[in-house]
């Protein structure tokens, strides 16, 4: 009876619980894995954990970095993004061969339209986006629609109107007042309104344009974060960019790509060569052609702007670079430092230091070529490599408060610039045409 209740007993259970049965690639596991839960890792190396670590917090200071620009782009969306930004910048750029046919504006006109507006952002604190978005406003505009002399200016203040209506805070945008007194009265307020209506059923209220900024701000804090110097450098390049028309038809991404590797350069910054495309090359070498033989010729306001420190001095370091005859080198390679050498002791001699005719004498290297890093000798008056520079270098101390008001200016604009199209001699213009 005992025996028949115990195999009852078995045989239900069996019926509740069927056996497993072997696997068919080897013995199986006594033990179950959870279904869910993380799984199991292996233990880690001290080396593996502490690069994981750093990783992590290096990934952290990018996202840090990234929201302390303005730059919220989260993880999944990144590429979606990117491709987005590469399709808007090609839909929105201008076209220079138009421009080209533009029976009164010249290409001569440009640098001091730019001067102008850049003087004009730099007064009233305006986002850096907005200077770009500025430019390819007007360059949008000029290559759809013909352009008289006497409203060049016109068009340029009422693009820096929509600019900073789209991109900055709405009590830094500047006033129909503020504008027409800053151009010295040539044109009516009603003018700006109907100019900037015209402009925008022009341009078809696209606006969208992803500038050399937004691009600079992706490139210096996604794959490495860069520091503020170098930041600035590649900054006061890229508007160097806007001046001229051979930067006209290359897209903002490729500008700020080349900008950011000159400026790199020039900081004693490594290449990033994986990065480098054909038309960051050509714009390199369009820099550094310009700058080598035409740093004289560039705009005293973007020089003046750039020479403060809330930029790290940045015009500073390019200027006195270039005015040294210094010029880009695709195959730079940064020495090594020398070796020093032990000097023997002066009360001691050896047979080789004799100056006797039984031994030759031991050849000296020539003092200017020392290779002890610590001598003295390095100071001379011979030496001009190792005298000491006028340049002094910016320290990136990670501070995070506003920069002092007195870096920034507010009495820089100066209201008593002529107008653009003096020599005309035209009357106030009250309504366009």
């Amino acid at each position: 009876m005992k025996d028949i209740s115990i195999s009852s007993y078995r045989s239900s259970r069996n019926v509740a619980y069927p056996k497993k049965r072997p696997s068919p690639h080897g013995i199986s596991k006594s033990h179950k894995t959870p279904l869910l839960g993380p799984p199991p890792t292996c233990r880690m190396s001290s080396y593996s954990a502490k690069s994981v670590f750093l990783q992590q917090r290096q990934r952290e200071a990018q996202i840090t970095a990234l929201r302390r620009q303005g730059v919220l782009l989260e993880e999944e969306y990144r590429e979606d993004i990117r491709l987005y930004m590469h399709e808007m910048e090609r839909y929105t750029m201008s076209s220079s061969q138009s421009m080209d046919q533009q029976p009164e504006i010249r290409w001569h006109m440009r640098p001091c339209l730019v001067d102008f507006l850049v003087e004009i952002h730099f007064a009233f604190r305006l986002r850096p986006e907005t200077l770009y978005l500025t430019l390819n406003i007007v360059d949008r505009y000029v290559s759809r629609r013909i352009v008289y002399t006497k409203h060049y200016q016109l068009v340029g203040c009422a693009a820096l109107w929509i600019a900073a209506k789209f991109e900055d805070a709405k009590e830094r945008v500047p006033t129909v007042q503020e504008l027409a007194q800053i151009c010295r009265e040539t044109y009516d307020e009603s003018a700006f309104i109907q100019m900037e209506g015209h402009v925008l059923a022009t341009i078809q209220w696209t606006l969208g344009h992803p500038t050399a900024e937004a691009w600079l701000r992706l490139m210096c804090c996604d794959p490495f974060v860069e520091e503020d110097k170098v930041q600035n450098v590649a900054r006061f390049l890229m508007e160097i960019t806007l001046f001229y028309r051979e930067f006209v038809k290359y897209i903002p991404s490729s500008i700020a790509l080349g900008a950011l590797t000159l400026a790199r350069f020039l900081c004693g910054k490594p290449r990033r060569m994986f990065e480098e495309t054909i038309e960051c090359r050509e714009i390199v070498e369009l820099l550094d052609n310009r700058l080598a033989k035409r740093v004289n010729d560039l705009s005293e306001t973007l020089v003046k702007k750039y020479s403060y420190a809330f930029y790290s001095k940045a015009a500073t370091l390019v200027l006195q670079y270039y005015l040294h005859g210094g010029r880009f080198s695709w195959h730079h390679i940064v020495p090594f430092p020398a070796t020093p050498t032990r000097s023997s002791p002066s009360g001691t001699s050896t047979p080789m230091s004799d100056t006797s005719d039984d031994f030759p004498l031991t050849p000296t290297s020539p003092v200017l070529f020392s290779s002890d890093p610590f001598s003295s000798s390095l100071s001379s008056d011979d030496d001009k490599e190792n005298l000491p520079s006028a340049f002094e270098p910016v320290i990136n101390k990670l501070r995070m408060e506003d920069p002092p008001d007195h870096y920034l200016p507010h009495e820089y604009l100066t209201l008593s610039r002529p107008a653009l199209h003096n020599l005309n001699g035209s009357p106030r213009v009250t309504a366009v045409s």
